[in-house]
């Protein structure tokens, strides 16, 4: 496969496509609001001003998604097709959004992309890679200490059915969207190929059933598959962020590996990954809470329901009620551990856990 093949695709098939009136709050960023990603993972805050944040093939929304969630952060988007971002950048306008700096062309090539960054995105990239280990290498080049990477790639058995379809379009020499269009409108309603893509929420656009099908380099994973690569570089796994995942990443390994011996579905496998991160912070009589920034205006005046588009945003989150908002609203400038009540510990460790709050040392 080449860097033609891969880039000819996304000028045909822009993704994703959402309308350019699709919105998403503030509050349904939490999960990439780069001040708490960095002290969940080093203990530390980072000024919201001084974050330098990478999207290794960002795609035609993510620098929406990622300017809503860090608006004072420095944000470079990088992609090898011209109209995703185009695509990107009109997103970010409608909405009021300066624009990330969005660059065309390749992320692994340093001339285009030096620098060192805070964080790094690849959500659903690398597993399009020729190789995806020297894909990683690179990346974990750019980072400064205590770094973070978010990956997001295909696991093994939730792709079966789809790597099956696939398999079987080759075999047919369907490689255009319209011909794969007319198969499934012939297919019969209660044929497999019909139910499932039928219940995939992202064949509902063109540039989602291209993604799905018609993408030319698609590899999944099995969990052992994955550390094998992250095993390659100088990054730790940090937490999964899958439904479903456990908070110990030792213990969600072991559960995947379970899943994965019953061939079970599982998900697709979202890791954090550091370098040389510091660690998240003990509690201590000098720890503080903070709130995640992403959620002061939530806590304020509205309540957390997340309308998530995608699921790179973070997981649906129940409505805050009136007495969680006012317990969070304590928070939005650090609060000293040690002042919580011993039933405040209870909520404060909840909270912690969904990122809604980050202990600082």
């Amino acid at each position: 496969m080449s860097f033609r093949d891969l880039s000819g695709h996304y000028e045909r098939h822009p993704y994703p496509h959402y309308p350019l009136l699709a919105s998403i709050r503030l509050c349904d960023s939490y999960a990439t609001n780069l001040t708490a990603l960095w002290a969940r993972f080093n203990g530390e805050l980072l000024p919201e001003r001084e974050g330098r944040i990478l999207l290794a093939g960002c795609g035609a929304f993510s620098p929406y998604t990622m300017s809503v969630a860090n608006p004072a952060a420095t944000i470079t988007g990088v992609d090898l097709s011209r109209r995703n971002l185009r695509r990107a950048r009109a997103h970010c306008l409608v909405h009021g959004r300066w624009p990330a700096r969005l660059l065309h062309g390749d992320f692994l090539d340093p001339l285009l992309v030096p620098g060192s960054y805070h964080y790094i995105e690849a959500f659903g990239v690398l597993h399009h890679l020729d190789d995806p280990a020297a894909g990683l290498q690179s990346l974990e080049r750019r980072l400064v200490p205590g770094g973070i990477i978010r990956v997001m790639v295909y696991g093994r058995y939730i792709r079966q059915q789809t790597e099956s379809i696939r398999r079987a379009l080759r075999l047919l020499r369907i490689s255009d969207l319209s011909a794969l269009k007319r198969l499934i409108r012939a297919a019969p309603r209660d044929s497999r190929l019909r139910s499932y893509v039928e219940d995939l929420w992202e064949a509902r656009t063109d540039s989602g059933l291209a993604d799905l099908f018609l993408n030319p380099n698609v590899r999944t994973y099995r969990i052992d598959e994955f550390l094998e690569m992250v095993s390659s570089t100088g990054l730790q796994p940090l937490l999964f962020a899958h439904q479903g995942a456990l908070a110990d990443p030792e213990q969600e390994i072991e559960r995947l590996r379970g899943l994965e011996r019953r061939r079970e579905a599982g998900d697709n496998i979202i890791c954090y990954l550091g370098h040389d991160c510091t660690g998240e912070a003990a509690p201590t009589t000098q720890s503080m809470l903070l709130l995640n920034p992403a959620l002061r205006e939530a806590v304020s005046r509205l309540t957390l329901m997340a309308q998530t588009p995608m699921e790179r945003l973070g997981h649906d989150n129940a409505p805050l009620d009136r007495q969680a908002r006012r317990f969070l609203r304590r928070f939005r400038h650090p609060l000293e551990e040690q002042k919580l009540t011993g039933d405040e510990h209870v909520p404060a460790g909840k909270y912690l856990e969904k990122l809604f709050l980050v202990r600082l040392r």
